[in-house]
């Protein structure tokens, strides 16, 4: 089932991308030395305070850290503000059934089909309970190869909570999206532009890969360090990403953060 895509006058489609923000039931309860709900309420502010234009939230995963629904209803309240459109898929960290009742019941879109005059917007669910890595169900994969063979004439944008190709972090690498080959074959059998935007990786990515450019985004609250092989936290500030999507098929991205040293996580920490 499909919603209308909104866009501005100018044809553009201008999102904001909020991911794995890791909220617990108890606004003081920490993620690594980080209070989760402080980090993602500074993250709103600095939203609120600056001009940069959108019209929907996209919301890739991991929005709980507890599986409560406690954390789904903060996340709900927290963003609330910002009077936007929300539309979200679980990340490994989510319970999938409570957080489909809780957002529901919090009035939040269930919709993961979105399609406008120029472009289309799919959210994939790649969760697989009880694991940490990624894999897209074949239910996942039809709906794709639908949606793309139904508007062949839309650029798409696909939202997910896994990488589909390496970042470059051999401890997060392992925990993939495991049929992201599957996931390519659906792709090349269709003509138009397509992005991967995903979240779980708590870092800033963007490369082609196949003829299909892949994006990510920094967390709202912990970072991991670029580039290394064993569990690294970085000490970037939490960030957000805003998106353009031009009419053309072209996108403009930005990713914003906190200033440097806001919410540094524990340094002795060596896993989660």
């Amino acid at each position: 089932m499909e919603t209308e895509l909104l866009q501005a006058p100018d044809g553009c489609v201008r999102l904001l991308q909020i991911t794995d923000t890791h909220l617990f039931a108890n606004a003081e309860a920490q993620l690594l030395g980080v209070r989760t709900a402080d980090s993602l309420a500074a993250v709103i502010e600095r939203i609120q305070g600056n001009d940069h234009p959108f019209d929907l939230i996209l919301a890739t995963g991991d929005l709980s850290q507890d599986h409560s629904a406690e954390s789904y209803q903060r996340f709900a309240d927290m963003l609330a503000p910002l009077g936007k459109p929300i539309y979200w898929l679980p990340g490994n960290h989510d319970d999938g059934a409570l957080m489909t009742q809780s957002l529901y019941e919090a009035g939040i879109s269930e919709q993961k089909w979105l399609i406008g005059k120029h472009w289309q917007i799919i959210l994939l669910d790649t969760q697989v309970r009880g694991k940490p890595h990624g894999l897209l169900a074949d239910h996942q994969l039809a709906a794709l190869d639908h949606v793309l063979r139904s508007h062949p004439d839309k650029h798409t944008l696909i939202a997910l909570h896994h990488q589909g190709i390496p970042v470059g972090c051999a401890w997060l690498d392992q925990h993939n999206l495991k049929n992201a080959d599957d996931l390519f074959a659906v792709l090349a059998r269709h003509p138009q532009g397509k992005t991967l935007l995903f979240g779980h990786v708590h870092q800033e990515f963007d490369e082609l890969y196949k003829g299909v450019r892949l994006i990510a985004s920094p967390s709202t609250c912990i970072q991991f360090k670029p580039l290394c092989d064993e569990f690294t936290l970085d000490e970037s500030g939490p960030g957000w990403r805003y998106l353009t999507l031009h009419p053309d098929g072209r996108i403009e991205s930005q990713v914003w953060r906190l200033p440097p040293n806001s919410f540094i996580p524990d340094p002795t920490a060596r896993g989660y």
